[in-house]
């Protein structure tokens, strides 16, 4: 270890104590490459919510699904880049809870960390449990508690190995989902044009209207806009990218980068994609709980379409978790800085890693995991539901946070950002209308309000423990000045230049 890292684990330690916040460096070794970053953006942009939960909602709303995910790919696309003015004005690893505490309140803080927390934990138990179903594909005869445990502790050891074999296990994630999307897309296109397959006779892109009109559903428009939280929940997780600020070589150049590769990567794998499936298979043959990969494969005539599709789920199931065991320790560590979490979780090892903080997060994730196969009953629901609402409580704060942060800027309180995002306010304005709107529709809907009955739970949770521990620990829920946090930029930005 280097004079600086001793030092800099001093300063962190310091911080931990008297809640006052990050020093210039976190002491987390900067091992993500450009490579690397690359492809967790675009890992955390396809998930199940695309190979497996676009089924349903293809036959809620048939083609019109291509317009939502177009209209919700351009809200993620203005949420990145207000993420990413925030990322270049101020590079640190608890991005979320550390933009909410710095411009809404130590409350909005201490609320985004903990929240965030919690999604990534309740996330990783359902995708392990998915992970472990996923496996009985090929051998019913192992226990699914075998394979949920055995994934678990895989990916717990990579996590904490070095952040470097994190990103790489990242990267082949994401390569497969990516690979896969593009070999649909190829053999689709070959299909409509070429017209070899068994499809080939009722392959058309005439099927994106001639069964019904584009607006299919039973209720036309209405039908698109109800499936918008089934094609916002798809996106969670993009914002990933923001938590690896802290452990990124030269995120001047990397982060922007992953940030603006966000519309051509909806465009090709999601609305490209879906506008290849439904030409190759109408829209009226897919139903809720089938994969439309597994049934375009299967209408093209390709019998491994199931096994390749099931591969690949499990793949982004196991990225998921991956995520979540790194996110959360991460989290967990920020908390502790401000004071604002237990002391306990704020050391890193040797190598720059928050084993405390992962640690915990893989055993209640193994503990979840348990509950679940036990009692898999309505209670362990509501409890999973809540990941949506809480993913985007993270979107909202970055949205609020980048708001009230190009004002301070504007007013020369506070440095410009090298990275602003385009049409600010006005199109953090309209995400956040459009988030509010979503949340309004998932009240509506039946089969998705159960997520909003978590909130006020937690919410109140979170009230009454902030109260308490603000009792206990006054100075680390103190509002600190706008010279505090631009100093902590200033030494933030110089670290991440220095190391690269």
């Amino acid at each position: 270890m280097t004079s600086e890292q001793v030092a800099d684990r001093t300063a962190s330690a310091a911080a931990a104590q008297n809640g006052s916040g990050h020093g210039a460096s976190e002491g987390y070794q900067r091992g993500l490459g450009n490579r690397q970053i690359q492809m967790i953006a675009i890992g955390g942009a396809i998930g199940t919510g695309l190979f497996l939960g676009a089924g349903k909602a293809i036959s809620k709303a048939g083609p019109s699904l291509i317009l939502a995910y177009a209209l919700a790919g351009l809200v993620i696309f203005f949420i990145m880049r207000a993420l990413g003015e925030l990322l270049m004005y101020r590079p640190v690893s608890g991005s979320f809870s550390e933009y909410a505490r710095e411009f809404l309140g130590p409350f909005f803080g201490y609320v985004t960390g903990w929240t965030y927390w919690l999604f990534w934990v309740v996330t990783g138990i359902t995708e392990v449990t998915a992970a472990a179903t996923y496996m009985q594909y090929w051998d019913k005869s192992i226990p699914q508690w075998v394979s949920a445990l055995v994934f678990t502790v895989v990916l717990y050891l990579a996590n904490l190995i070095s952040v470097k074999l994190f990103g790489e296990l990242e990267f082949w994630f994401s390569m497969v989902k990516v690979t896969a999307i593009i070999g649909m897309i190829l053999i689709g296109i070959g299909v409509l044009t070429l017209g070899f397959s068994d499809a080939a006779d009722t392959a058309s892109v005439s099927n994106l209207w001639s069964h019904g009109g584009f607006f299919a559903g039973d209720d036309g428009i209405t039908s698109m806009l109800m499936t918008l939280q089934i094609v916002m929940f798809a996106f969670l997780a993009v914002e990933l990218v923001g938590v690896t600020a802290g452990e990124a070589k030269d995120p001047k150049k990397t982060l922007p980068k992953a940030i603006n590769t966000v519309p051509w990567r909806i465009a090709v794998f999601y609305i490209g994609a879906l506008i290849i499936i439904l030409s190759v298979v109408p829209w009226t043959a897919f139903e809720a709980g089938k994969s439309p990969f597994v049934e375009a494969f299967a209408r093209i005539g390709l019998p491994a379409g199931a096994g390749i599709v099931n591969f690949v789920v499990l793949t982004a199931a196991l990225s998921s978790c991956n995520s979540g065991m790194y996110s959360t320790g991460r989290m967990l560590r920020d908390l502790a800085l401000n004071g604002q979490g237990p002391k306990f979780f704020g050391q890193l090892t040797k190598s720059g890693l928050p084993l405390r903080g992962t640690t915990c997060s893989a055993v209640l994730m193994l503990a979840g995991v348990g509950i679940n196969y036990q009692w898999p009953g309505e209670a362990f629901n509501y409890v999973v539901s809540f990941a949506t609402i809480s993913g985007m409580w993270a979107w909202i704060m970055i949205l609020v946070a980048q708001i009230r942060y190009r004002r301070k800027a504007d007013r020369g309180e506070l440095p410009q950002s090298e990275f602003r995002a385009p049409g600010a306010p006005w199109t953090s304005y309209f995400a956040l209308a459009f988030i509010l709107m979503v949340i309004v529709l998932m009240g509506i809907d039946q089969d998705s309000r159960v997520s909003l009955y978590c909130a006020p739970l937690w919410g109140l949770i979170m009230g009454v423990s902030y109260l308490v521990l603000k009792r206990r620990n006054p100075a680390a829920f103190e509002r600190k000045s706008t010279e505090h946090y631009a100093k902590l930029a200033a030494d933030a930005r110089a670290e991440a230049e220095h190391v690269v």
